[in-house]
């Protein structure tokens, strides 16, 4: 037992370190290693060893970081800001997102080309024109975020301020990994949109895909296990509850199919309560409408509707009810 001694505030003799346990069981130990090694020459995808090319997550997860601090500045500084000081902290982190995703996002595109995945290789300085790109609908991308923050303000009668908002709700970095990400693949960037949305997926426990097509004033209440697919399309003013599917029918996996639309559509104004699944790329749910707790939803429901237990609809009541 460690002994301190009057004024002392280190242990005189500290707690015994134990030694870590050196392997003796060698020739087992060498063995397993070269079995995971032979299992490299299988030729099976997961085989690749080709790290240098690829992008690298952790630094894609990094910029993602320093773009949050650009979005909502006053939010993650350390430091206290002001008009004077503020142009140099955004500098500050949007050189350093900079450097980063000008050679992730050239190593993304340059590696589909090395494995056939596209026709022609990206010319130098395609990384260095898509981050400009972004950069440039930074203010934009800050215009929707703060309507996604009000939208929660507004719609959550428990949230007591933005700032809380901003701090504690999962929805928000879900979205704001969302909307960056969005941006990036409209660029024609692979890989690195994904990483970025699951990254929040792993976070917050709300997977929203990239490709999702998502308007302003969006809302996610609690959030956990929402999921958005990839050719979702959702309106403004949208509002869902945590557990909400909006996802694919079960069918093959079709070359190009991410272009065809398989998830449904969300006009303005729809409000999906927490469990219901929404299924199918012909599914409309109409303007205004209302879709309760554990709804499973294949086909599409008019404007002003409400659906509630079994899959069924009514017209919204006429204003005098």
């Amino acid at each position: 037992m460690s002994q301190y001694f009057a004024g002392e505030t280190q242990p005189r003799y500290p707690r015994a370190v134990p030694m870590r346990q050196e392997p003796q069981r060698f020739k087992e130990l060498e063995s397993a290693i070269d079995g995971v090694v032979e299992s490299y020459d299988e030729g099976r995808e997961i085989d690749n060893l080709e790290s240098a090319a690829l992008p690298n997550k952790r630094a894609v997860v990094e910029a993602f970081h320093h773009l949050e601090y650009t979005l909502m500045m006053g939010f993650y500084s350390p430091r206290s800001l002001n008009r004077d000081n503020l142009r140099h902290s955004v500098a500050e982190h949007m050189y350093a997102a900079y450097e980063l995703l000008v050679e992730q996002i050239e190593r993304a595109l340059n590696y589909e080309h090395w494995v056939g995945r596209a026709a022609r290789r990206e010319p130098p300085g395609s990384g260095e024109e898509v981050v400009l790109e972004l950069f440039g609908a930074i203010p934009e991308l800050r215009r929707k975020l703060n309507l996604d923050v009000t939208a929660a303000f507004h719609g959550d009668p428990a949230a007591q301020s933005i700032e809380e908002i901003v701090f504690s709700y999962p929805s928000i970095q879900a979205i704001t990994a969302y909307r960056v990400a969005h941006k990036i693949r409209e660029c024609g960037v692979p890989m690195i949109p994904r990483i970025i949305t699951e990254y929040a997926h792993a976070k917050t426990g709300i997977d929203i895909n990239p490709g999702a097509q998502i308007g302003e004033r969006f809302f996610i209440d609690h959030g956990t296990g929402v999921v958005i697919g990839e050719t979702a399309v959702i309106g403004d003013d949208v509002k869902l509850y945590q557990g909400v599917t909006l996802g694919a029918l079960s069918v093959a996996k079709e070359p190009g199919g991410g272009h065809v639309q398989r998830h449904p559509t969300l006009e303005d104004g729809v409000t999906i309560y927490s469990g219901a699944t929404i299924l199918g790329g012909d599914t409309v749910i109409g303007e205004g409408s209302v879709v309760g707790g554990n709804v499973w939803l294949v086909k599409s429901v008019p404007a002003g509707s409400k659906v509630f237990g079994r899959e069924r609809h009514s017209e919204a009541p006429p204003a005098d009810e």
